[in-house]
């Protein structure tokens, strides 16, 4: 997936989960980043997943990610504590689940002409839901110079685990979609879960989350993304 992200970052760590729009936490609701992320959303030509309506937690937005004609692929909703790395929190405190919502899109020219786009999958949702969980996660015994040679390690790990879906790394969960069960592949780690499905409407759905538990989630369409910002 050769995208760009369009987002206003949270944490200096670049990968897809990072927060944005309204995620830095000095900035309050409403103010013109959070309107600037809300536009991204808005720009997307498929609807955004999110937890339904029996959780009744904190919902933000964090990024979207842009094909380079502009197109937007994929992007994230969180719900609950927003992630964060400066330690306001401790990992073993907060409580999130973020909603990754990525397009189905088959094999395809890039937008120059030059190369060929691979088609989107499960898997897509599977490394967007994995690295974007590695992005909020700071082993607390590394020092911070070497966090930026362990979270390349830990996502090219990410990647070859959403390659291998139906390997030992993964269970199955059925979870509601929309009302629907739902299958998904579900991993747990150390820094907390990912999981990873198929969903109407010519999404995939990928998602992560730490302090809650994966098992009891619902996703549904939110029929009102800026209710998020």
């Amino acid at each position: 997936m050769e995208t760009t992200s369009r987002a206003e970052p949270q944490d200096a760590t670049g990968g897809p989960g990072a927060s944005g729009g309204q995620g830095d936490q000095a900035t309050p609701q409403g103010v013109p980043g959070a309107r600037r992320a809300v536009e991204g959303y808005l720009m997307a030509g498929f609807p955004w997943y999110g937890l339904d309506e029996a959780f009744t937690g904190p919902r933000w937005l964090m990024q979207v990610g842009m094909a380079a004609d502009g197109a937007v692929e994929y992007g994230s909703t969180g719900h609950g504590d927003e992630p964060s790395l400066r330690g306001e929190l401790g990992q073993e405190e907060q409580r999130f689940t973020v909603v990754v919502t990525v397009a189905s899109r088959p094999v395809r020219r890039s937008p120059d002409g030059m190369g060929v786009l691979e088609a989107t999958s499960v898997s897509s949702a599977a490394w967007l839901a994995g690295s974007g969980l590695l992005s909020c996660t700071w082993p607390p015994q590394m020092e911070r110079s070497l966090r930026q040679d362990w979270l390349e390690q830990q996502t090219a790990i990410a990647w070859e685990l959403a390659d291998d879906l139906h390997g030992g790394g993964w269970s199955a969960l059925s979870l509601p979609v929309d009302g629907v069960p739902t299958d998904f592949h579900y991993r747990e780690s150390e820094y907390g879960w990912v999981l990873a499905g198929a969903a109407q409407h010519d999404v995939h759905i990928g998602a992560y989350g730490r302090g809650m538990s994966a098992y009891g989630l619902g996703f549904a369409v939110v029929t009102d993304i800026e209710s998020y910002a």
